[in-house]
């Protein structure tokens, strides 16, 4: 076919998957991918005697969660596939019939999670060949779809309220995090709220106790609160739960395990009295005990952390005796409280989040410091995938969580010689990684975790 002949798409287009049942997708059109993908998650093989089939879950408007679609195809190839960052993976493959505008053909897709990206599909240049030419100046040639349109097509899928009403707390409305718990909310039909910790304050009284936002609007009553809690706020927003407590709302965390949690020191405490293996960790009040502590973690290298960090910041590699010296005398000198840890060579850079809900490890990822880091962090460039944990290191993670008392939890675990060792536990746990590594929806897990205990039966 020649180039004149060709049609011209833009740069972004509205897809239709009439076989998959997904009406309308947005997908850019991306001739630099050869083959075109789809989000797709919660992916389960299938194996019948008429061949490989899987079904999947697509999200397939931009930023909303609260739409699901359940997707089955024959299995047409496994590939390994390369994305944009570099970073391989293996990935199923299908094929199915699209529309665009009036042209119906059939492509490969490709399955992967592409939550964290901003569109739920790319249309590769398989499907563009002897087809099409990109207008990259131009948006929907093809075909136009208002949000109007999009709600008609896709009001079959909307769940009525269900009954339950939930507030989420927290700081920043527009993290990934907090977007996605409001979506999951949402998707299984509850009325969600984002309250900002810093806007709201309370009245204490012991027959009309209440919370108000700015501007004196008192807060109506919820069935559960969701605390999402930066470590900045963490003693306002405890005294806010512990009034939401007061008014008879459910709180996922409480306000006292929260606290407990944030207090490196007294939860590193705990945990050694209830028998679960960390580093060797030590504290000390006086500069000049510094030699000895620094002997009784089996010397440098070894680890300084400050009793407020937080995503692993504020947490210090010392090389060499004479460094750790010098780091810990000089945070003595300005009186901040410190505590000195153990080095677990062995580890490579590596940890293990284990992200707990109700008793039960419902996902894991292994985090890979970045080159140049100690700390496995994939808030400082390191990277993350899904890890099948061994039966030792799940019971050590649920331990972990229960003694804290929090029903969520983001449990951090280093392997080392001597067995899984744990090094942290987090009352507010991000997301994006864990969701993003395993392809799980996390955000879902909790709300159900909040039905269950409310013994909300859904419809």
């Amino acid at each position: 076919m020649s180039s004149t002949t060709l049609k011209i798409i833009g740069s972004e287009e509205w897809c239709t998957f009439t076989d998959l049942g997904i009406p309308a997708i947005k997908a850019r059109i991306d001739s630099g991918a050869k083959t075109s993908s789809m989000q797709a998650s919660n992916i389960t093989l299938i194996e019948g005697s008429n061949g490989k089939r899987i079904s999947f879950e697509v999200h397939p408007i931009q930023e909303n969660r609260s739409i699901a679609i359940q997707c089955s195809a024959n299995v047409f190839d496994k590939r390994l596939v390369k994305s944009s960052s570099g970073v391989a993976e293996s990935r199923y493959v299908i094929k199915s019939l699209v529309t665009i505008g009036e042209n119906t053909f059939e492509i490969e897709l490709t399955l992967t999670n592409r939550d964290s990206m901003e569109f739920k599909m790319l249309l590769g240049r398989e499907a563009l060949n002897e087809r099409y030419m990109i207008d990259s100046s131009k948006i929907f040639i093809e075909s136009t779809l208002k949000q109007n349109d999009i709600y008609e097509k896709y009001k079959h899928l909307t769940k009525g309220k269900s009954g339950l009403k939930i507030a989420l707390l927290a700081s920043n409305k527009e993290l990934f995090s907090n977007k996605r718990i409001m979506e999951a909310g949402i998707a299984r039909g509850h009325e969600m709220v984002f309250l900002n910790v810093e806007q709201a304050y309370m009245k204490f009284d012991a027959k009309e106790p209440q919370v108000r936002y700015r501007g004196g609007n008192v807060v109506d009553e919820f069935d559960a609160i969701i605390p999402r809690i930066k470590p900045s706020v963490t003693f306002y927003a405890c005294a806010l739960l512990r009034q939401f407590d007061a008014m008879g709302a459910y709180c996922l965390n409480s306000a006292e395990a929260i606290t407990q949690s944030r207090d490196k020191l007294q939860a590193t405490q705990l945990f050694a009295k209830h028998e679960i293996q960390i580093p060797i960790t030590g504290f000390a009040n006086s500069p000049l005990d510094t030699k000895d502590l620094i002997k009784m973690v089996n010397g440098a290298p070894l680890i300084i952390k400050l009793l407020e960090s937080t995503q692993g910041k504020g947490v210090v590699l010392a090389e060499t005796t004479k460094a750790a010296e010098s780091v810990i005398n000089a945070f003595k000198s300005v009186k901040t409280n410190i505590l000195v840890q153990e080095f677990i060579k062995e580890a490579n850079g590596q940890d293990i989040r284990c992200f707990v809900v109700g008793g039960k490890v419902v996902a894991s990822m292994q985090r890979q410091a970045a080159k140049g880091e100690f700390r496995a962090n994939i808030h400082q460039g390191g990277s993350a995938s899904r890890i099948k944990i061994t039966l030792e290191e799940r019971k050590l993670a649920i331990k972990a969580a229960k003694m804290l008392r929090l029903p969520v939890a983001g449990v951090d675990i280093i392997r080392s010689n001597k067995g899984p060792l744990l090094l942290e536990v987090n009352s507010s746990p991000g997301l994006e990684g864990i969701e993003n590594a395993t392809g799980l929806d996390i955000a879902n897990i909790m709300i159900e975790a909040i039905e269950k205990k409310l013994k909300l039966k859904q419809q």
